[in-house]
């Protein structure tokens, strides 16, 4: 099959002036493109580069493609933003990987997400949304608990997400989430701190889903109030050690494994995705948030750093995905 590629490289996404140093974090460097397009030559197809934005909508437009395989972030800061491109492919009758425009829409809203898992009994911390800084100041924070981490409410790849986000009473709740408000222009996440470990699960397939690996991140320095923070993850070889299988007890990882599951299924999630949770000191694992495009960079994703040590190869956790995704459209098969 002829498979078109879509994809946002870092180096095609205008930067305006004003944006924050992160801006561009979702996008995708020129290696995860390559090592994406190797895995799925190696399954005996051709590779056709689609792009992203106007260069995606041209190439779709002018390129056969039997199917195309998605993980274009989508343009601009709007929420809807990881739609655009399987809009465009529904709309064109085009089959595609990955999950559908309105389940990438909900699940880059952080609030909106949690309300829909929390329906599925799937737990998430306690929290509140602020969209402007007047709120901040009519709204009472008195039963709140403290600690509490601040986030933007429609960002992924850990964009805002910053070690100066946990904050441990109202002066600094004020100052941290102005400063987000301002930086990120939307509304701000704040959100109950569980003090305990840091996990991240991996799903491929869909009847049913299964759980690829559940990751503990664990530092590698001495530090009560870890976060897993957007400067941690660009230093992740020097700061944190991924421990895959986690050595937890068996009963915290079916807890997990069946949150992560009734999470994917519940936000109606295709093919693959990574969920993000807390652990308590009791060992009940808070929801964070879910990515269903999670990143693929074959060296520094965490789905292919779990699924590796799980004894996947990079190319055949990329199979699983496009093989999913295959099941889906036996119209593809078939042909």
């Amino acid at each position: 099959m002829r498979i078109g590629l879509a994809y946002d490289l870092k180096s095609a996404v205008p930067l305006e002036l004003d944006r924050p140093d992160d801006a561009l974090e979702e996008y995708d460097s020129p290696e995860t493109v390559s090592a994406l397009a190797a895995a799925i030559e190696a399954q005996g197809h051709s590779v056709v580069m689609l792009g992203g934005g106007r260069e995606f909508l041209a190439s779709i437009l002018r390129e056969r493609v039997d199917m195309a395989f998605n993980i274009s972030e989508g343009m601009g800061t709007c929420r809807g933003r990881e739609a655009q491109v399987p809009s465009v492919l529904e709309m064109l009758n085009i089959p595609y990987s990955g999950s559908d425009p309105q389940c990438l829409a909900i699940c880059l809203d952080k609030p909106l997400t949690k309300k829909l898992v929390s329906m599925a009994d799937v737990r998430t911390p306690r929290w509140e949304l602020v969209s402007g800084t007047e709120q901040l100041k009519t709204r009472s924070w008195d039963a709140f608990p403290f600690p509490a981490f601040v986030k933007p409410a429609y960002e992924g790849s850990s964009k805002g997400i910053l070690n100066g986000c946990r904050v441990a009473g109202k002066a600094q709740l004020d100052e941290v989430v102005a400063r987000l408000l301002e930086r990120y222009r939307q509304p701000v996440l704040v959100e109950e701190y569980i003090a305990g470990d840091e996990i991240t699960v991996g799903v491929v397939g869909n009847s049913p889903p299964e759980v690829v690996g559940i990751m503990r991140v664990l530092p590698k320095r001495d530090e009560a109030n870890f976060v897993y923070s957007l400067e941690v993850k660009r230093d992740w070889e020097v700061l944190v050690d991924y421990e895959c299988p986690s050595r937890l007890e068996a009963d915290v990882l079916e807890r997990v494994a069946s949150s992560s599951l009734k999470a994917f299924e519940a936000l109606g999630c295709r093919d693959v995705a990574r969920v993000d949770f807390r652990l308590n000191r009791e060992g009940v694992p808070f929801f964070l948030e879910i990515n269903p495009l999670p990143g693929l960079n074959p060296v520094s994703g965490d789905l292919p750093i779990m699924s590796q040590k799980m004894g996947w190869t990079y190319h055949e956790l990329i199979a699983a995905i496009l093989d999913a995704a295959l099941e889906r459209y036996p119209q593809c098969v078939q042909g």
